[in-house]
C-alpha cells in the first residue's frame, strides 16, 4: 500500500510542478511571442487550457491509484502509462527533460503497489 501512496505523491508533485513551472517557463514566454499560431487568440487559450488540463489529469491519476476499491488492473494500466510516458520522454529528449525520472518513478511505484 505504501507504494501506491508514494506513486500518488509523485504524481501529485508532478502535476503541481507541471502546472506552476510550465506556466512560468513555457506558457508565458510562448504567449509573449504573439506570432504564428500564437497570434490566434483561440490557439493561445487552447494551448494554456490543454497544458493545465494535463495537470488536472495527473491529479486524477494520483487519486485513482489510492482510491479505495480501484481495480488492480486499472492501477496497472495507469502505472504502465506513466512508465511508458516517462521512458519515451527520456528517449525523445535524450534525457534532457527534467520530468522523465519522476514520470517513470510514478508509474513504477504504481505497478509495484498493484502487484504487492
Amino acid at each position: 500500500m505504501i507504494w501506491l501512496w508514494l506513486s500518488a505523491a509523485f504524481m501529485a508533485t508532478t502535476a503541481l510542478v507541471h502546472g506552476a513551472l510550465g506556466e512560468k517557463r513555457l506558457i508565458q514566454p510562448l504567449l509573449e511571442l504573439d506570432q504564428g499560431i500564437m497570434a490566434v487568440a483561440l490557439a493561445r487559450r487552447v494551448f494554456r487550457f490543454a497544458w493545465h488540463a494535463m495537470s488536472v489529469l495527473m491529479l486524477v491519476s494520483a487519486a485513482s491509484v489510492i482510491w479505495p476499491g480501484t481495480p488492480r488492473d486499472l492501477i496497472l494500466l495507469i502505472g504502465a502509462a506513466w512508465t511508458a510516458v516517462g521512458l519515451f520522454d527520456a528517449v525523445y529528449t535524450r534525457g534532457r527533460h527534467i520530468g522523465w525520472p519522476i514520470l517513470t518513478a510514478s508509474g513504477v511505484l504504481a505497478i509495484l503497489g498493484a502487484t504487492a
